[in-house]
């Protein structure tokens, strides 16, 4: 079939901006400021019905309704659409006059297009830009913008409904600070919940599930007991950092779960353990805190590194530390600290966690005096025992959940920080709940 040479410059505009998608008809257009101002005809297939009674009505006018659309080559666009206005034939009927139906462009009472909210939705979960960048792309408020999308993700959320939760084997559980002003829902902590799943079967990434303000037992608790019992009895793993207060609501809520304690957070705390000793016998032996040239200061950094990446010269310091009596404390913490580090990284699993098992049974008690820090994290890693062991079985790890806080954390940081929790949970979930789009 042959090609017009030379297509009429209606139907270029139509298909360059793709107004076909939204049921008008371009039917001129221009600049204001840098706004783009396209006028259209509302397509239609005869005169519409009445929404009351559902009789044809009579053609009375018609009224302009303006809606803003996707950027055009980097400038705003706004359509104003003509729509037809009919009056009712029916005398009984509460209407007397009524438009159009014009659902297929925007939604009623909507500004923007509703490929519009879908644009916004990309750009803040796609392309991770501020809601005031999308604003300014779109020559809108940035109160516009934010509603849009608000509106848009509840509507992800509602229209996947308990299926969004479907699948989920291993769940990790951490707080994270959302707000620094006082008076904050919370006071400023969300409890962070998260779907491991993929992750552990190496299979994708972490998504984020929900946000609960607060950070405690009863947050989680809550969060669990609202789900529906063909979850809770879905939930094999929990993985957590050392707060109690998660553990003992996953053994409430989900008692057939193993609560796994992350090997990040083991390590970080005999790493704490190992710091405070270090600080303890810098005031015992110089009656001051670690200051320049003070060798366990100086070691400070070379205590906390990985045995295996240790370099020469800082062998030489550790020896050079460890060859004054009045350090014996220090010693002894750092090699447990070390011992810990290596049995989570053993090949094998069994291997590592008979490490693991070796450790925890030799510091946790009959220690010598001045290992305080030591005995305090042996009774620790034997009260948590199964937790911490729990990891060789099931390798779920509470690292995802650390990444998304950090992703929650730029998130934040980009906006400028949030004063409302509803948005911010929001604002998350279209972040990082891997929402289908």
């Amino acid at each position: 079939m042959s090609q017009p040479t030379c297509p009429p410059a209606q139907i270029v505009a139509d298909t360059i901006i793709r107004t076909v998608e939204l049921g008008v008809r371009i039917t001129d257009a221009a600049l204001r400021g840098e706004v783009t101002v396209l006028w259209c005809d509302l397509l239609t297939d005869g005169p519409g019905t009445c929404p009351g009674c559902g009789l044809v009505g009579i053609y009375r006018d018609s009224v302009e309704r303006r809606v803003s659309d996707v950027p055009v080559v980097g400038h705003p666009l706004q359509l104003r659409v003509r729509v037809p206005r009919y009056r009712c034939v029916h005398g009984g009927c509460a209407r007397e006059i009524f438009a159009h139906d014009s659902s297929r462009l925007a939604r009623r009472g909507a500004s923007t297009t509703r490929r519009c909210a879908e644009y916004v939705l990309r750009r803040l979960a796609i392309d991770k830009v501020t809601v005031a960048a999308v604003a300014r792309e779109l020559g809108r408020s940035w109160d516009t913008v934010n509603n849009v999308a608000v509106t848009a993700t509840e509507q992800l959320l509602l229209s996947a409904g308990p299926a969004r939760l479907d699948g989920v084997r291993v769940v990790g559980v951490d707080e994270h600070k959302w707000a620094h002003v006082f008076g904050a829902d919370g006071d400023g902590f969300v409890t962070v919940i998260t779907d491991l799943t993929a992750v552990v079967a190496g299979q994708g990434r972490a998504r984020l599930l929900d946000l609960v303000p607060g950070r405690s037992a009863a947050a989680m608790r809550t969060w669990l007991e609202a789900r529906d019992q063909g979850f809770r009895d879905a939930v094999q793993v929990v993985a957590m950092d050392g707060f109690g207060g998660y553990k003992n609501a996953a053994t409430d809520a989900v008692p057939d779960a193993v609560t796994v304690m992350d090997p990040f957070h083991v390590v970080a705390l005999a790493g704490h353990k190992l710091d405070l000793c270090r600080q303890r016998i810098q005031q015992d032996t110089l009656g001051h805190r670690g200051r320049t040239g003070d060798p366990l200061y100086r070691a400070r950094r070379t205590l906390r590194t990985r045995l295996a990446l240790l370099t020469d010269k800082q062998r030489s310091r550790l020896e050079t530390v460890f060859a004054a009596d009045e350090h014996v404390a220090v010693e002894v913490t750092w090699w447990a600290y070390q011992q810990i580090i290596a049995a989570y990284a053993a090949a094998d699993r069994r291997r590592g966690k008979a490490a693991l098992t070796a450790v925890i049974d030799r510091i946790r008690s009959g220690l010598p005096a001045g290992l305080d820090e030591l005995a305090t994290l042996g009774r620790t890693l034997h009260r948590r025992r199964d937790d911490v062991l729990a990891y060789f079985e099931h390798r779920a790890s509470n690292g995802p959940t650390e990444a998304i806080n950090g992703r929650l954390e730029a998130l934040r940081r980009n906006a400028l920080g949030f004063r409302n929790l509803i948005n911010y949970r929001i604002r998350s979930l279209l972040h990082c709940g891997a929402l289908a789009l």
